[in-house]
């Protein structure tokens, strides 16, 4: 079968990636000649575990190629995802701009064809958004309506930054939003995932997506809160929360259960964001949920008070982007660290290997050339450079190269640790400071 993609970020690249590695052709769409350059060219527009060597498998074995062509690709294909951004607006709803203009492109292409097309969209939406927005661009476009010439399901992805390839193969479960409760083409593109497939109402899958996301966002805040009383009363936090997770027979996972600094990314912050706004727009109150970016908010003013609170100069970030094993840097906390380390004239460096500005292309590159230029300017090549300058080391994420960094400290240091990385507590005449614990 062939299938095309459109959107080369994360969920686009790594679904490319192992479809042809199951042996489907996979035609890779977008609009950024960067990124289809870098993808026929066998190398990955993203940085992620074990994607690039899929990548070049998939160029070399010519099951996969890129293209900034929409029409071809669909007149090429017999199924279209649509993997495109849906960033927040700046009241917190969803632009859904990109995946507008790439239904309206895939509509325009079913238009000129014969076979039936299948449209699966895996762009993260509101509930209705299929229904009310991707539905009727196609319409337009083709001039058919639903259910003739074309289908249309939601599919939502549960892909980890870091650990996606892993996470595509063995999801907690494979949803497929449906209109009839049948998708035969969309559920073979899964032959090879462990899970078996759930169908359920289109405007189900799009929910499902958006609650289980604010979940995950609900579950670091909770822990962060916790770690903070416990260690005002001197009780160790994961500890605590070890025993709390103990019990997993009601949906708790220990992944998001351990306090640390505040989320970021580009999932959580915008789908709590939206889910506020799709709440205010039907006058339903959600204080919880609006506490949880309150309370996200106040561990990265915490993590800022701490760091500043020590009043030495020199100072050293482990970690930008928002997680270790990743190049995000967008609603990274440690960006927002940076900025006010930088705005109290502190002598700063940061070491992170996967931001390294010649290989960032697309949304990243854009981001830390026009919204952080001068953070961009503190990044050093080295991780002994960094631990070198620091009278103050700041453990960012929990990046494995990072832990070298406990061979490299020197009496008279301070470690501010955000995310518990053992080697750093116990270093002769090193001052150990967890943010919550």
């Amino acid at each position: 079968m062939r299938v095309s993609v459109f959107g080369l970020g994360y969920v686009g690249a790594v679904s490319c990636a192992c479809l042809a590695k199951d042996g489907f052709h996979v035609t890779g769409v977008d609009v950024s000649a960067d990124k289809v350059g870098l993808m026929n060219r066998g190398q990955p527009p993203i940085v992620e575990d074990a994607i690039g060597e899929l990548i070049a498998q998939a160029i070399a074995a010519r099951r996969l190629r890129a293209t900034t062509d929409a029409t071809a690709a669909v007149e090429g294909s017999e199924v279209s995802l649509v993997c495109v951004g849906t960033p927040s607006a700046p009241n917190g709803s969803l632009s859904l701009d990109a995946v507008v203009r790439v239904s309206e492109q895939i509509g325009a292409a079913i238009r000129r064809k014969a076979d039936h097309h299948d449209v699966v969209i895996r762009s993260t939406v509101l509930p209705g958004t299929v229904r009310d927005v991707v539905i009727p661009a196609l319409e337009q476009a083709s001039g058919r309506p639903v259910g003739q010439g074309f289908s249309v399901y939601f599919n939502p992805e549960f892909l980890r930054e870091g650990s996606s390839v892993h996470d595509y193969y063995n999801p907690p479960f494979t949803l497929i939003g449906t209109r009839d409760g049948h998708a035969p083409r969309v559920a073979t593109l899964y032959k090879d995932v462990t899970t078996e497939l759930t169908y359920v109402s289109i405007e189900t899958a799009e929910m499902v997506k958006y609650v289980s996301n604010t979940f995950h966002a609900l579950k670091i805040a909770f822990a962060n809160e916790v770690g903070g009383v416990c260690r005002s009363l001197g009780v160790d936090s994961h500890e605590v929360m070890d025993v709390v997770c103990r019990d997993t027979k009601l949906n708790i996972s220990p992944r998001y259960l351990r306090p640390g600094f505040a989320f970021g990314g580009s999932c959580l912050p915008k789908d709590v964001r939206a889910l506020l706004y799709r709440g205010r727009q039907s006058d339903v109150s959600l204080p919880l949920l609006q506490a949880v970016l309150e309370s996200n908010r106040v561990q990265v003013e915490r993590g800022i008070a701490t760091v500043l609170g020590l009043k030495r100069r020199k100072m050293a970030m482990l970690g930008l982007s928002f997680k270790a094993g990743t190049d995000d840097l967008r609603e990274s906390p440690l960006v927002s660290l940076a900025e006010a380390l930088i705005g109290k004239g502190i002598d700063l460096r940061i070491y992170d290997e996967h931001v390294a500005i010649a290989r960032l292309v697309g949304a990243n590159r854009a981001y830390i050339q026009h919204e952080i230029p001068h953070i961009s300017s503190l990044l050093v090549s080295t991780l002994e450079e960094a631990v070198a300058h620091a009278d103050v080391l700041v453990i960012g994420n929990d990046g494995a190269s990072f832990r070298r960094a406990a061979e490299m400290c020197r009496p008279g240091q301070t470690v501010v640790d955000l995310v518990r990385m053992g080697e750093f507590k116990g270093l002769p005449g090193v001052e150990y400071i967890g943010i919550n614990w």
